[in-house]
């Protein structure tokens, strides 16, 4: 193979766009060999992914002396968050391109789902760095987050309950006292599972979050999203989006309206949008579907 002349970081998805709020995530392209790059100091603690290749990874905070991690493909690296920059250098341990996946969790939500989950004092569930680890459930998640950056309209919900299942589960198996915590026991009765679904199918059209659906039960982002998914056999996007095709398919059937309108009356971001959910659910785009419904209409 030859060698990548990759000089600086290529960016291949970036979230900075998709008006995620409590999670970030970007992947690049890495350059074979880099040397003093200076990682800025943040409060969000850091799940990086090789995707590709291999890395001899250095690094060290400021003042501090050099830390040395050797990572291969299907491993990860655990920072928690913290207050001061460090400096990197890297050298590649592949000749395959090096891709890795870079994911932020914002303080915000952790500390939360900390204190929705812990006994005793949620501070106490910190987060422990670790580096060169294989976590399957880590690794389905991320490239599911990358996946759907490369979609025409990547969802928001979707974006909100994958950070909700990476913070219980980095909780679960990455803290200093995981003994620390408990699941609400409580589930949807079939009145509230009724509510929800009403809520839903009223506000097909606008951008529903894990927050504002949780709020119709009185339950928080975190317990909503697991046990939605326990009582529908589906996580909340996908039921939503599931709804939003069957509206969309009721309007291609039942009307005349432009494509662009059923998209946006459905609550897909454009007709591209729209035109992707069909092909991935259904395997026919909207067009195709209205011109099968109006023949078989004719006998």
């Amino acid at each position: 193979m030859l060698e990548d002349p990759l000089a600086t970081p290529k960016l291949l998805v970036s979230s900075q766009e998709a008006d995620w709020d409590e999670l970030a995530l970007f992947a690049y392209h890495e350059p074979r060999k880099l040397e003093g790059w200076i990682d800025p100091a943040t409060l969000d603690s850091s799940l990086v992914l090789i995707r590709r290749g291999g890395v001899h990874l250095e690094e060290k905070p400021t003042g501090g002396p050099w830390e040395v991690h050797n990572l291969y493909e299907g491993e990860w690296l655990l920072k928690p968050g913290e207050l001061q920059s460090r400096e990197l250098r890297w050298h590649s341990l592949s000749r395959e391109p090096l891709h890795m996946l870079y994911i932020y969790l914002r303080p915000t939500l952790l500390t939360r789902t900390a204190q929705e989950m812990a006994k005793g004092d949620p501070a106490r569930l910190t987060l422990i760095g670790h580096a060169g680890f294989q976590d399957p459930l880590l690794t389905q998640i991320g490239l599911a987050l990358w996946h759907e950056l490369e979609q025409p309209a990547p969802a928001k919900l979707y974006a909100q309950t994958a950070a909700q299942m990476l913070a219980v589960h980095l909780l679960h198996h990455y803290t200093s006292h995981p003994g620390n915590l408990q699941e609400e026991t409580q589930g949807l009765n079939s009145q509230q599972l009724k509510h929800i679904r009403d809520f839903i199918l009223a506000h097909l059209s606008q951008d529903l979050s894990l927050e504002t659906l949780a709020q119709q039960v009185g339950f928080s982002a975190y317990h909503f999203a697991r046990v939605f998914r326990q009582a529908t056999g589906e996580s909340p996007h996908q039921f939503v989006l599931g709804q939003r095709i069957e509206h969309a398919k009721k309007l291609l059937r039942e009307t005349d309206m432009p494509l662009t309108l059923v998209a946006l009356e459905s609550g897909f971001a454009s007709q591209s949008h729209l035109n992707q959910a069909f092909k991935r659910r259904l395997n026919l785009t909207p067009r195709s579907y209205r011109y099968d419904q109006s023949i078989r209409a004719h006998f």
